[in-house]
């Protein structure tokens, strides 16, 4: 087999691995993002959303927080999921903020792709994160253990 030959197969390999990751991974909820600029001390951090100019109440129980872009297909699906979540758990609110118009937030959040969904407790607090779209049955688990408490 030619070199050139040897180069489009292990192309071919790289790309199908790098896919099945991303199937694997995109819109699972795992573990958080330390904020920048915030205090560590866990009875007095501070609302993920302080400082930021926004105009948003947080839910009573939890917070679906998400980041999403203006030509973003996956932003759609996940801002229909999240606000269905929202529309039946009691206590849930879905608040969707454009990345692209609040970059100082996204910067301090790490937030490197839209969509992303932040799960935030009553008082603003990160609980959990998922890149990508997640389907309807993770955002219910993600909430479950911060429900339950």
């Amino acid at each position: 087999m030619s070199t050139g030959a040897w180069v489009l197969v292990a192309a071919v390999v790289a790309a199908l691995l790098f896919g099945l990751y991303r199937a694997y991974a995109d819109g699972r909820f795992r573990g958080t993002h330390e904020v920048r600029g915030g205090p560590p001390d866990d009875t007095h951090e501070p609302s993920v959303l302080a400082g930021a100019d926004l105009d948003h109440e947080l839910g009573e129980r939890a917070t679906l927080l998400q980041f999403s872009s203006a030509f973003c297909a996956p932003c759609r699906a996940t801002r229909r999921i999240l606000a269905d979540v929202a529309g039946v758990v009691p206590g849930v609110e879905h608040v969707e903020i454009d990345a692209e118009h609040h970059l100082d937030l996204v910067r301090r959040l790490g937030i490197t792709r839209t969509p992303t969904t932040l799960v935030l407790d009553e008082r603003g607090r990160e609980v959990t994160r998922a890149t990508g779209a997640p389907e309807k049955q993770q955002v219910l688990g993600a909430l479950a253990g911060l429900l339950a408490d």
